[in-house]
């Protein structure tokens, strides 16, 4: 018996090592795109892309007033596919992204739909310049500087709080987008606070309003419900106010932030601040 216990013990191992190594190689496969540069895939992911993911990212996978754009090639939660996997079916902890079948699009999409989505996703990526367009670092002494765009902006925890926070939009939103919030800044308002008990985040709308005393107050809306609204002024002031106590109440989807003209803000300048708006995003 110790002779034959002696010859087979170590087939047992190797068996065991076998489904071991069996096991791992399922994992890994499972790890790759099984449709990736796939044509027919990427266009059966654009269909699923609108129904589940459009709503936030966008047509096009461009960003929307709550995800980010994903046609860039470098993206923030996700360096491959498997990890774009996990992200799309578990979501993203502390943000309003979603697990697949929680977001109210569609009854949650099966291992093969998310897949193609990936490929989708992969097939409208833009590659990154090979030359970086703006200086950066100049565009940080204009951010904080002659521009003002830190008078209402914060990034990496200074600035000003009137407008949306900026440190992650580099990571998030194209230059094109970012250029064209400075351009036409009522064209798409940015999105605000989120709760817990709100499918959408507040939008940054302009608010005026006229208090029983007469005195006049513009500003942008941090909160509304049908009784009250919170809002700030442009020193930064917050006021809650009662509607039932106001003359007048009026909200307006022309941003508070001036438009930003060729005259006042030159091409090369905003695209240096564009670049060191991505280069902190990157991080």
């Amino acid at each position: 018996m110790i002779a034959k216990s002696s010859i087979f013990l170590p087939q047992g191992r190797t068996a065991l090592a076998i489904l071991v190594m069996a096991a791992a190689a399922v994992c890994s496969a499972d790890d790759r795109n099984p449709f990736a540069n796939d044509p027919k895939a990427a266009k059966a992911g654009e269909y699923e892309f609108r129904i589940n993911c459009a709503l936030c990212h966008g047509l096009g996978a461009h960003g929307g007033g709550r995800g980010p754009d994903l046609t860039r090639a470098q993206k923030k939660h996700t360096h491959n596919d498997a990890e774009m996997f996990q992200v799309i079916s578990n979501g993203i902890p502390g943000t309003v992204m979603p697990a697949n079948g929680t977001n109210g699009q569609g009854v949650g999409m099966t291992d093969e739909e998310i897949w193609q989505i990936i490929t989708y996703i992969r097939s409208v990526e833009m590659k990154a310049p090979a030359k970086p367009v703006g200086n950066a670092e100049h565009g940080k002494q204009l951010f904080y500087g002659e521009a003002n765009c830190s008078l209402c902006h914060t990034v990496a925890g200074k600035g000003g709080r009137v407008g949306p926070e900026l440190t992650a939009v580099g990571g998030s939103r194209t230059r094109e987008a970012i250029i064209d919030s400075v351009r036409n800044p009522s064209r798409r308002l940015a999105w605000g606070l989120t709760e817990a008990t709100k499918e959408f985040p507040q939008e940054y709308e302009t608010v005026t309003v006229v208090t029983g005393d007469g005195t006049e107050i513009k500003g942008v809306a941090l909160n509304e419900d049908n009784f009250s609204v919170q809002m700030m002024d442009a020193s930064e002031q917050i006021y809650l106010l009662d509607k039932d106590k106001l003359r007048s109440f009026k909200k307006s989807r022309e941003s508070m932030m001036p438009v930003y003209s060729p005259n006042l803000l030159s091409d090369k300048d905003l695209d240096d601040i564009v670049a060191y708006l991505i280069s902190v995003g990157a991080k």
